[in-house]
């Protein structure tokens, strides 16, 4: 561990993973990067947004630990940091939700990431 990591509590990693999936643009990243690595240029066209504005969102994601980069030659690859991020998205996905149109939640409208 180098000396700007350190251990956070539980509670603070599911805050951290509740947050980036509370973002629409870092939710669509995580589950992208959930089916595989992938180039920022690669992801920046699937999500149909700048890699400006992905830019953001990775470094983000990078810097709540939920995702790591791997140096390839001269590019950079994005995947999750553990692939237990990825069973988790599976399993939030096939979860059935039933949400009321009429109610959002308090946060719904917040635009944070982590």
């Amino acid at each position: 561990m180098n000396s700007q990591s350190h251990v956070v509590s539980e509670n603070d990693v599911l805050a951290r993973f509740g947050r980036a999936l509370a973002n629409p643009l870092s939710c669509h990243v995580l589950l992208e990067l959930g089916e595989a690595p992938a180039y920022p240029a690669d992801l920046a066209e699937v999500l149909g947004v700048s890699t400006t504005r992905l830019s953001d969102h990775l470094a983000c994601l990078r810097d709540c630990g939920l995702i790591v980069t791997a140096s390839e030659g001269r590019q950079v690859r994005y995947e999750l940091a553990d692939r237990r991020l990825g069973y988790a998205l599976d399993a939030l996905r096939s979860a059935v939700v039933t949400v009321s149109t009429h109610r959002t939640c308090p946060d719904a409208l917040e635009k944070g990431c982590c």
